[in-house]
């Protein structure tokens, strides 16, 4: 049994064994870079060669922007990182490891660590790159380096150890004091106190309780809980069991998925499956009385069911629309029974939590955000992907350091948008902000659930505000006026700006509606609807103002304030932008300078992309 395992399971993050091991990224952002069809030419190559190999598919290990990624680990070395890696290349990479006994330097990355081997000379360490250099893996530790779908693999890096400790040598009253001295907060956006609202729980009468794990991810941009339950779905199911016997002995849980994240669901349903087969679900679990199962419900991509008692009623078959709190769920939650309600990012600190002390996980972070915080990375920035940093970390850093900063370097940083529809928009003065609850809420923004887009120059900050308005607005659940009415109102507003139709008082407007959504909407998302709105007039209202009064954006984005025109002391005579023009309204002689026709230009903006020389504004 795996259970017996336990006691003595070896931390090998390399999977080194006698043979070789070839590791690629099978990841939703490797899928969508081609793994899929890499692995079949993985295959192939092996059987042309006759190679005794082992072929592991792993989740994401942040590195987005190098996908697909193709990891090799020969017996006796440290494991190497292949980026990029086309069907092209495979076969050097085959030569270099299996032919020649050294590794493709054209192609690698780094090298990682395994325990017992060596390393290969003028190779950087994956920890000494920039892009993991400020990094602190706590919650995505083993993502992207074991097999999600195997239970030894999730063992071998101290999987359910934590779980063992737990029922065998505590209390639950120990088990919430170590959470509750962590500091952990809600990584879901609300960032209330995880031990407090365990306590709460666990001190409602009744023996009937529950437990629901928040997979619900919304945000446009954000893809943290994703990758978690795509690359190391075991540690969330942990999370959730030791959550059960701290509360009081909860015998059923939910995990609430969108049912836009299959391979998540999938691997999750695999989870359960042998996490019951070797009795760390089902009934009497390891062998100590706790009997605790899990169920999926897949949701249908409502926004609001992020929010926790629209969730609740959406487990319960009902339409997911908010209820008044008090009471909370701690009181009354699914089915009105206790139930506590934790993101997938907070289950997944629980497990290192209880196995290395609450101490422990309270050194990292800032003084009132403890421990790390996941983001999604993306928007115009180098290397975009999944972080995980201490909370507390300059936003400069999370850009320039670990994001390798823009993606094109004569278009300087503009603002960086975080918390999703619900967050705001942070300008370049705010970079030195340190990005915990607190700092962030201060700079007009929140965390939410960790999505970071970072816009550049180019970009519209009305447009902006104008999209995750549009986004709310559209699922709003409509059941309070003030955000399925004042949404409505605001969008009109953002919309009849960036048309060229804006209105001296609209910007008064704007923030006299968003204080009064803010303060009258049911619930936490209605209520943080307007944030987006507020922070862009806040910092950026010259902008807002360059669209009412001039008729002019300056992201050159709203198409009806905009014209193309080609500056003649730039224009090289390349004629690369006639061709790409759909409305045949760029013309251009052998040559001569282009020219375009305002009556017929569509304002696609074709021509700027197709100029090299950066010669049509």
């Amino acid at each position: 049994m795996l259970t017996e395992a336990l006691e003595d399971a070896p931390v090998n993050t390399g999977m080194q064994t006698d043979l070789p091991v070839i590791h690629i990224g099978m990841a939703t952002c490797g899928l969508a870079s081609g793994a899929r069809g890499l692995l079949d030419l993985i295959k192939k190559e092996v059987e042309k060669r006759q190679l005794n190999v082992q072929i592991v598919p792993t989740g994401c290990i942040g590195m987005c922007h190098n996908e697909p990624l193709v990891d090799v680990t020969m017996p006796g070395k440290y494991r190497v990182s292949y980026k990029n890696v086309k069907p092209m290349t495979l076969t050097q990479i085959f030569e270099s490891h299996f032919g020649k006994n050294d590794f493709a330097k054209k192609y690698a990355v780094c090298q990682i660590p395994v325990e017992g081997a060596e390393p290969y000379e003028g190779l950087a360490l994956m920890s000494d790159l920039p892009f993991f250099k400020g990094q602190v893996k706590i919650v995505t530790k083993r993502c992207g380096m074991i097999d999600p779908l195997s239970i030894e693999d999730y063992i071998a890096m101290d999987g359910y150890k934590a779980l063992k400790k737990a029922l065998t040598s505590m209390t639950p009253e120990e088990v919430v004091e170590q959470v509750t001295k962590s500091g952990l907060r809600g990584r879901g956006g609300g960032g209330f106190p995880t031990g407090l609202k365990w306590s709460l729980t666990q001190k409602s009468p009744g023996p009937e309780k529950y437990v629901v794990c928040n997979a619900d991810e919304g945000d446009p941009g954000a893809f943290m809980d994703r990758s978690v339950l795509e690359g190391d779905p075991h540690a969330v199911l942990e999370g959730m069991i030791i959550a059960s016997y701290a509360v009081g002995g909860a015998k059923k849980g939910y995990i609430y998925c969108r049912a836009e994240y299959p391979l998540a669901i999938r691997h999750l349903r695999k989870a359960i499956e042998d996490a019951k087969a070797h009795n760390f679900l089902g009934e009497n679990i390891l062998g100590t009385g706790l009997c605790f199962d899990i169920e999926i419900k897949e949701g249908a991509g409502a926004y609001v069911c992020g929010e926790e008692t629209a969730l609740l009623a959406s487990i319960m078959g009902e339409r997911g629309m908010p209820w008044p709190k008090p009471p909370f769920p701690a009181q009354k939650g699914v089915w009105g029974k206790p139930s506590v309600i934790n993101n997938v990012e907070t289950l997944g600190n629980i497990g290192h939590i209880i196995l290395n002390g609450g101490d422990w996980y309270a050194s990292y972070g800032s003084e009132k955000t403890k421990g790390t915080k996941t983001f999604a990375l993306t928007g115009s920035i180098k290397n975009s992907g999944l972080i995980e940093v201490p909370a507390g970390t300059p936003l400069r850093e999370i850009i320039y350091s670990i994001g390798g900063g823009m993606v094109e370097k004569k278009i300087p940083f503009k603002a960086a948008q975080l918390g999703g529809p619900s967050g705001g928009c942070i300008p370049v003065d705010g970079l030195d902000t340190p990005v915990d609850f607190e700092n962030v809420v201060a700079a007009g923004a929140i965390m939410g659930s960790g999505g970071i887009v970072v816009m550049d120059e180019a970009a519209c900050i009305v447009d902006t505000a104008k999209f995750f308005l549009k986004f709310t607005q559209d699922e709003s659940c409509g059941e309070c006026t003030p955000c399925r009415v004042g949404s409505k109102i605001m969008l009109d507003i953002l919309t009849r700006i960036t048309e060229g139709k804006g209105q001296e008082g609209d910007l008064d407007e704007l923030v006299r509606l968003s204080m009064y959504v803010k303060s009258n909407s049911l619930c936490g998302l209605g209520g943080a609807a307007p944030n987006p709105v507020l922070s862009t007039i806040r910092y950026f209202r010259e902008e807002y103002e360059a669209h009412i009064r001039d008729k002019r954006c300056p992201g050159t984005v709203c198409n009806d304030l905009i014209k193309y025109v080609v500056i003649e002391e730039d224009c090289t005579t390349c004629g690369l932008c006639e061709p790409v023009c759909p409305s045949g309204s760029v013309t251009w002689e052998k040559g001569e300078v282009a020219h375009i026709d305002l009556t017929t230009c569509i304002r696609c903006k074709a021509c700027v992309d197709a100029c090299k020389f950066r010669a049509i504004i």
